[in-house]
């Protein structure tokens, strides 16, 4: 029975490994039209004899972005390299001829059974479409690269190397891509802690009260029983 169990295991290993393994992805998995956005580049290193050495994201073609802002990361060097767009695009009321295309992360190492997380700031979301996909090439101290720049089709299996996908939903109307939400979550949160300190705190001064009224009667009964006890002593 444990040789059957045995072999059924290493038949699902065989049949969906490829497909459980880990990939470049994009994180939140989606955020509002219209605002900017916060995007974090998730990258596990797939391989046990090699260290990931570089990280290559090319930005959404047909829908870029006026405005990309790279987050400083200790120990990597980030460049961004930039396209002329054919038709200038409008930001409130200024011409946007230059846009960033592609973002190369190097000079870091992503050691084996390791990952790391690299962050841009990106805007404005487009409001036109409802997914965005960064294809990505991983680079390997060896040499390798792998490509992360699939995109799935509709009514088709899931791709074996897909590129990070970015879901678009309607916006909120705060124009910040869900980020007044949040922060009124945390606002929420913190009030909520607050409260229960308060409560805590409340409590605990009510316990110290009543204690100090039982020792403060102890005391008060030991004493009259010390008073009474040397009344009898001086009357015998």
């Amino acid at each position: 029975m444990a040789a059957l169990v045995t072999g059924l295991f290493l038949s699902a290993t065989l049949l969906f490994g490829g497909t459980a393994a880990a990939h470049v992805t994009v994180q939140p998995p989606e955020v509002e039209q219209g605002g900017f956005a916060k995007l974090t580049f998730r990258v596990p290193n797939e391989r046990d004899n090699a260290a990931t050495v570089g990280l290559r994201v090319q930005l959404p073609v047909d829908q870029p972005f006026t405005s990309v802002s790279v987050k400083p990361k200790q120990g990597w060097t980030a460049e961004v390299t930039e396209r002329t767009l054919d038709t200038p695009l409008d930001n409130h009321g200024e011409q946007v001829t230059e846009v960033a295309s592609e973002i190369t992360w190097t000079g870091g190492r992503i050691e084996p059974g390791q990952f790391d997380e690299f962050e841009v700031s990106v805007g404005r979301i487009p409001t036109d479409t409802d997914e965005l996909f960064f294809p990505a090439i991983q680079i390997y101290e060896n040499g390798e690269e792998v490509s992360w720049i699939e995109e799935p089709v509709a009514g088709g299996e899931e791709p074996e190397s897909p590129a990070p996908a970015l879901a678009l939903v309607a916006s909120s109307g705060d124009g910040h891509g869900g980020g007044a939400d949040a922060s009124n979550a945390a606002t929420s949160t913190d009030g909520e802690a607050a409260a229960a300190t308060d409560d805590h705190d409340s409590d605990s001064s009510n316990g110290l009260a009543i204690a100090a009224l039982v020792v403060g009667g102890i005391a008060i009964v030991l004493s009259i029983v010390a008073i009474a006890g040397g009344r009898r002593k001086v009357a015998g």
